[in-house]
């Protein structure tokens, strides 16, 4: 190739190269925005199980009619079984007489009886398991009346009128199912007005009717009256 040829190239050959080092340069910038946008994702990720965990259900609390068990390190012979809580929220250990259980969660009763137990064991170490759980009264569903076995249960999120139904064994020979009724008071207010509603639980325990099928809330009644034959 002639000579002045190979001069005419230089400046092509001189571009290229400016361009190789001008991406080279590039690079480092676009890591650096390519990070700035990928670690505010990654951050607010992280964040998620904090999140979750503010959202956590609370401790349970301890109710009349539970029945607990509680365990103190190295003193088996202090420790009981199946200590039924009894209607006035309290109930009793060897050494230690009319414990306050309802209205506290397990981990506050543990502590609670440490402090008691002080006088009459070094250091106890105590640990209080719900080994049958009914939870407080404004936090229980009744069925009374005519259910097969008329009871109180917890009441657990999601919970609608077939699941009460079910834990009661369905209905009596004499009820009038169509007739039952849940009475509501808002909870947590003192003197509040009774709100009823309607159930035709024979239309759905029969019939299928899922209309039926009524979301309970904590504290709802549920009232199956007699038929009149």
């Amino acid at each position: 190739m002639p000579k002045d040829g190979a001069l005419n190239m230089m400046p092509r050959g001189f571009h290229l190269l400016r361009a190789g080092f001008a991406r080279r340069a590039l690079r480092p910038a676009v890591a650096a925005l390519l990070l700035a946008g990928i670690l505010p994702a990654c951050s607010g990720t992280s964040t998620a199980p904090v999140q979750e965990a503010s959202r956590a259900a609370p401790d349970y609390v301890i109710g009349p009619g539970d029945v607990l068990s509680v365990f103190v390190y190295r003193a088996p012979e202090l420790s009981a079984s199946d200590l039924p809580v009894r209607p006035d929220g309290r109930f009793s250990l060897p050494l230690v007489q009319d414990v306050q259980a309802a209205g506290r969660t397990p981990s506050q009763l543990s502590r609670d009886i440490e402090a008691r137990m002080k006088q009459y064991v070094r250091e106890p170490v105590v640990s209080v398991m719900v080994r049958n759980f009914v939870g407080p009264a404004d936090q229980q569903i009744r069925v009374i009346g005519e259910a097969a076995e008329p009871l109180a249960l917890p009441f657990r999120e999601g919970m609608t009128v077939l699941d009460a139904m079910i834990a009661s064994r369905g209905l009596t020979r004499y009820a009038a199912g169509n007739n039952a009724r849940i009475v509501r008071v808002a909870s947590g207010q003192q003197n509040a007005p009774r709100q009823i509603i309607p159930v035709r639980l024979r239309d759905l325990l029969n019939e299928g009717d899922v209309a039926q099928n009524v979301p309970l809330r904590p504290g709802d009644t549920l009232v199956i009256p007699t038929g009149w034959f």
